[in-house]
């Protein structure tokens, strides 16, 4: 079994039984209905192999299998690895991966089919005709969390430290359907998000975006979702013989379809009691652990200094009260069932638990009493007698009284103080969308107000895209009036609006870019680099920016000494050459010099990159590369310390420079380079795999002086790239009797090279 079978395969048919399919987290009909082809191939892999289709028409789909069969595996294992949330609200594009893997294998096995033996053909075909009817179909509950989080993300929603009640909502639904339940579960997708946030970086807004927004709402509410879970599953073991309903609040379905039978004794259930008094609740509000009381009692536990929660004993993060609505709903029905009438608790509470408690620091739940006796009830006429129950309490002494009474008069004043700052925050806002009708001077007013009170904390702050546009046009004034501290103070607020997570960029007039380059160089130039960088990665805007001439003024950027400068500049130009109408306008401004130099840089060189990648489709950018030696040692040193993705893009470049000029061969084929390839051919990415096993050969056939029969498979690089978290694993062990021939070519050229 040769050694290029590792290379070309990354595991054999043993080790397809090691992907993680016990471990996929959502989308599992279709990964088994996937892994079952993966299987069916690896099959009769050998026998591919044997049937040695040495040809050009063997080997391309040979090699565009491989390649298939690879992102096939990666698919499996993204599903298996990334988060559970980003998986299901991004079903439909993974539905389409599926289906584009299947198309994949369908086309590479038709084109072997025609060059192995009948008999093996035959097989083949039952494999494609099974592919070809192959469904890759949704879970029903996993396309129900994904609608739930969507809608939640469309609703766009601001981030406070209050409980929003659409949130709590959608994130239990959504958990409870993903099978979300525990606080393991929970930190294992916090950490995929984070991951997932750590590979996408800088490259994709929109995703980062996403991913921010789900971390958070994981983060503000994970803890109250496991809890009540776990707490409705022991209540569950706990009670077997007990129906009462176990309160969701999040979930509304659940409260709608309670069953009559549960409010069919006068016994309340325990949800309906507050943990303190035992009665039940007339006003019942929910605190940061999720659990709900009785507004009067859990304001006079707060006004005593407590900072925990009296039922879990867990630290707050907060002290905010949110009401129940729905628990209120439920016991109002319960009472109307009932002829109930739930009495408002006296102002002043204080319990026989309570009157013994001197210093202790801490309230036992389980020491409540729970007698039906001890709820204050009134029943009407129409179903119970009158309750001759005794409610009268303990008067409290005056001492005690008038500590209560501050204690929630400075709980009333802090909650309206918090309001108020609500207010002012939202009514500041609303100011920027109507600047253009104040005078001067109170435009700048209001510009550095919502400054201030974004300094203070922006996360009561509502952002809307509609303050993009006028903040622009207040720049411009400020521009052509030499006010320095207005443009200061609107960079600053523009800036903090665009980095918000879920602004919805909107589309810039070329005027409006043009004032933006025309702050390039002034007092605030680095907010206004890094607001063209955010602008620059959306696609509505970049004709615009070029429209602007704002390319010479970017390149101008990385001629000063400000290595800040050179970062945001360079992203920009990254985010600008995505485009190949713009890639036209990039490549005749004789930047590759200044890109070179910048190849030093470690955090720049992966921007620099992917931008000369680009503009290596043009003949004139590959001489200019080729015939800079000092840009091939760069490049021949990121190649060995660069990450897998960095060495794609290298070795893109390299085959880009060799591919079609057979002089510039040699410039590959250094001591350090040949190495690097071979490692990546066997330890990179999958793409990178396999382009540098192709550039390796047309190296070769270029010493034997045959390097025009040597072409690049389109087949093999044209395939969708799979996930670009998974990577190969580099303790493969394969071997293979196919491609023996390129093994031994392989093996004398690096010989020689040595």
């Amino acid at each position: 079994m040769c050694r290029l079978k590792k290379l070309l395969m990354g595991c054999d048919v043993a080790e397809s039984g090691e992907l993680p399919y016990k471990n996929i987290k959502v989308h599992r009909l279709m990964c088994l209905e996937l892994k079952k082809f993966i299987q069916r191939i690896m099959h009769i892999f050998s026998d591919i192999e044997s049937a040695r289709p040495r040809c050009t028409s063997g080997i391309e789909p040979f090699c565009s299998l491989h390649t298939a069969m690879d992102k096939a595996k990666l698919l499996i294992q993204y599903c298996s690895e990334s988060s559970k949330f980003y998986l299901v609200i991004t079903s439909n594009k993974i539905q389409l991966r599926f289906e584009r893997v299947r198309n994949a294998l369908e086309l590479c096995l038709s084109q072997i089919e025609n060059v192995v033996p009948p008999s093996l053909a035959a097989k083949i075909c039952g494999i494609i005709h099974d592919l070809k009817n192959a469904k890759f179909l949704l879970e029903p509950s996993e396309d129900e969390a994904g609608k739930v989080v969507l809608d939640l993300l469309r609703n766009d929603i601001s981030a406070s430290c209050s409980i929003n009640q659409l949130e709590l909502e959608a994130l239990q639904l959504a958990a409870l359907r993903l099978n979300i339940t525990s606080p393991l579960d929970f930190l294992k997708e916090k950490r995929s998000i984070k991951g997932l946030l750590d590979k996408v970086g800088d490259t994709d807004p929109t995703k980062s975006k996403v991913l921010k927004y789900l971390l958070y709402l994981l983060k503000k509410y994970g803890e109250l979702v496991w809890r009540h879970e776990t707490e409705s599953i022991l209540g569950q073991h706990e009670k077997p013989d007990c129906q009462f309903i176990k309160i969701k609040p999040q979930v509304k379905s659940v409260l709608d379809k309670a069953q009559v039978d549960d409010f069919s004794t006068l016994e309340p259930p325990e949800e309906f009691k507050c943990p303190f008094s035992m009665r039940l609740m007339y006003d019942p509000v929910v605190i940061a652990s999720g659990k709900t009381f009785e507004r009067v009692w859990i304001e006079k536990w707060f006004n005593e200094g407590h900072t925990t929660c009296p039922k879990t004993h867990m630290r707050l993060d907060n002290l905010w009260l949110t009401p129940n609505i729905a628990m209120k709903g439920l016991i109002s029905k319960w009472c109307l069932k009932n002829g109930v009438t739930v009495s408002e608790p006296p102002r002043q509470p204080k319990p026989a638990f309570l009157s013994s408690r001197k210093t202790s620091s801490s309230l036992s739940v389980a020491s409540f009493g729970s007698s039906i006796d001890d709820l204050c009830l009134q029943t009407s006429p129409m179903s119970h007698r009158s309750s001759d129950t005794d409610c009268s309490l303990d008067s409290p002494n005056r001492k005690i009284k008038n500590k209560f009474s501050c204690g929630l008069s400075r709980m009333k004043a802090d909650s309206l103080s918090c309001q108020s700052s609500t207010n002012r925050h939202a009514s500041a806002l609303a100011s920027l969308s109507k600047l253009a009708l104040r005078p001067w001077g109170s435009q700048c007013d209001a510009v550095e107000n919502v400054k201030k009170q974004l300094n203070e904390n922006d996360r009561f702050c509502h952002f809307s895209s509609s303050y993009v546009n006028p903040l622009i046009n207040f720049l411009k004034d400020a521009h052509d009036l030499g006010d320095v501290k207005a443009q200061k103070d609107g960079a600053e607020v523009l800036l903090e609006i665009l980095s918000f997570g879920r602004v919805e960029i909107p589309p810039l007039h070329e005027d409006e870019v043009c004032v933006l380059v025309s702050f390039l160089d002034s007092e605030i130039t680095e907010n206004v680099l890094a607001i063209i960088e955010v602008l620059s990665g959306h696609e509505d805007s970049k004709s615009e920016f070029v429209a602007s001439g704002i390319l010479p003024s970017i390149l101008k950027v990385l001629d000063t000494d400000i290595s800040e400068f050179h970062e945001l500049a360079i992203k920009i130009l990254c985010n600008l050459s995505c485009d190949s109408e713009i890639v036209y306008h990039i490549e005749y401004l004789d930047c590759i010099p200044k890109l070179v130099r910048l190849l030093e840089d470690p955090i720049l060189a992966r921007y620099c990159i992917k931008i000369i990648k680009v503009l290596c489709t043009s003949e004139e950018t590959i001489t200019v590369v080729a015939e800079t030696s000092i840009c091939i040692s760069h490049i021949a040193k990121l190649l060995e310390i660069g990450t897998k993705d960095e060495q794609e893009d290298i070795v893109d470049i390299l085959f880009s420079l060799c591919n079609e000029h057979a002089e510039y061969c040699q410039l590959a084929m250094t001591e350090s380079i040949v190495p690097a390839l071979v490692d990546i051919s066997v330890n990179g990415n999958s793409r990178g795999q396999v382009t540098a096993l192709e550039l390796l050969l047309l190296l070769e056939c270029h010493k034997e002086g045959n390097a025009s029969q040597c072409s690049k498979p389109d087949t093999a690089l044209n395939l969708e790239n799979s996930c670009d978290s998974a990577t190969h694993r580099k303790d493969n062990k394969t071997s293979s009797k196919s491609f023996g021939f390129l093994g031994r070519k392989i093996s004398r050229f690096l010989h020689a090279n040595h």
